[in-house]
């Protein structure tokens, strides 16, 4: 499955070669082929630190992002699994706090590839099983692990007794893969993708989540009780309030935690989360004053994030511009929600830069969200198969209500801050020099 990763290592870059020639198979769902793989690698899966397992539509990578930075705030060594990358392969896999270094990435893929030869495992599989050797070989206190597409047949749904399993916010993304029709599933659709992520529940493992609507929240809990996991639900066994702080609340007691740093209250949200899944289970042990200080320090780049002199920011000069990568309505709302917040509250008014993949949730949802606060969208197609074509993003975005202005002359342009002085600019998303690899 091809996702245009380049390295300046040709042995990195020789293995990204063989991962591009790689896809997901059509019509295979299931998970044979990963436990396959991972019995010719010895069952590293079997064998890792306590493992914090995060699931969801939206907001599971930043969830992911406070559980490292709580755990790493306790003085524990951590590893973190994450998708996708932003400019290196390597971004995926994180050794005790370390983005893995180029020789021990290669050669990672080329076992896991040389192993698999004769499986034809997808891109997905390889990652998820180079992952899970290099978990199992480094020593470390805990792992953090993202769940890629779904949950149910996810490459990653192959672990038992985890420390505590969590689904971030739910909503409707990636129909072609999540809504395939199959009997015996949820046939209205956000019950489908709550039965989906509660895949993997696990006997006796707390299943930690947010809330969401009465037949999505029954829905997981039917998929908990058919396992035997615990589960744990905002407004039902843990709460948390929103306003000059995080007041969280459950059987354990009370704690007034910071924002954070992260922008969007959504990103308070996802911090509750991660401190419900430390609070829920027993395998390690984090101490308030860590969660506090994680929701401070936890840093995830292309969320809302506020760029920094590059290429990109030179386009608009004298203007603030914020990156980020959402992709479907929930996170249109997100972005929209954040936007509409007084000045004061969030700085400067904004630019995002925006594009989306195809085979995602239908083009109008997401432009309808942020379109009354854009002042010209500019529609770009990012490298690669999945990505919309700028006029079907354009004619989203006409009908959502956004203007599309006569450009003059590129010799009589003005600068976008001249022409637009009182509001925002939406450029293309990509892999701009502007965006920096995750380091820390």
């Amino acid at each position: 499955m091809r996702d245009f990763a380049t390295s300046d290592s040709p042995a990195v870059q020789a293995q990204l070669d063989r991962l591009a020639a790689l896809s997901l198979p059509q019509g295979r769902f299931g998970l044979d082929t990963i436990h396959a793989l991972l019995d010719r690698l010895g069952n590293p899966q079997r064998d890792l630190p306590p493992v914090f397992h995060v699931a969801g539509t939206n907001g599971k990578g930043s969830t992911c992002a406070f559980l490292r930075a709580m755990l790493e705030a306790q003085g524990l060594t951590v590893h973190a699994a994450t998708k996708p990358h932003l400019v290196r392969y390597n971004e995926r896999i994180r050794i005790a706090g370390k983005l893995i270094e180029d020789g021990n990435l290669a050669a990672l893929l080329k076992e896991v590839l040389d192993a698999g030869e004769d499986l034809a495992p997808s891109f997905f599989e390889v990652t998820a099983a180079a992952t899970f050797l290099a978990f199992h070989r480094e020593p470390a206190d805990a792992c953090v692990i993202e769940v890629g597409l779904g949950g149910r047949f996810d490459a990653t749904n192959v672990l038992d007794g985890q420390a505590a399993c969590g689904i971030a916010s739910l909503g409707i993304d990636h129909e072609a893969f999540l809504l395939v029709p199959e009997d015996g599933v949820p046939q209205e659709p956000l019950c489908r993708i709550a039965f989906e992520k509660a895949g993997i529940a696990r006997p006796g493992v707390p299943l930690v989540t947010q809330a969401y609507h009465p037949d999505m929240t029954r829905t997981i809990i039917e998929q908990a009780m058919l396992v035997g996991a615990k589960t744990a639900i905002r407004d039902l066994d843990w709460f948390a309030e929103v306003g000059a702080g995080i007041a969280y609340r459950d059987s354990h007691g009370s704690l007034e935690l910071p924002l954070p740093m992260l922008a969007g209250l959504h990103q308070a949200d996802n911090a509750a989360l991660a401190v419900a899944m430390l609070r829920h289970q027993s395998q390690v042990e984090v101490a308030p004053e860590a969660m506090a200080q994680g929701i401070r320090t936890a840093r995830w780049p292309a969320r809302l994030q506020k760029l920094g002199p590059g290429p990109l920011t030179a386009l608009v000069s004298g203007r603030t511009v914020w990156l980020d990568g959402g992709h479907n309505v929930d996170a249109g709302l997100a972005i929209a929600a954040y936007f509409r917040r007084p000045r004061s509250s969030r700085g400067r008014r904004e630019t995002s830069p925006y594009n989306r993949h195809a085979d995602q949730q239908g083009p109008g949802g997401h432009r309808r969200a942020v379109a009354r606060h854009v002042a010209q969208p500019v529609c770009g197609a990012s490298a690669g198969p999945r990505s919309a074509p700028p006029r079907r993003l354009r004619a989203a975005f006409r009908s959502a209500g956004a203007q599309f202005p006569r450009c003059p002359p590129r010799s009589r342009r003005a600068p976008a801050r001249r022409r637009y002085p009182d509001r925002r600019v939406a450029l293309p998303r990509g892999r701009s020099p502007a965006v920096q690899p995750r380091t820390a």
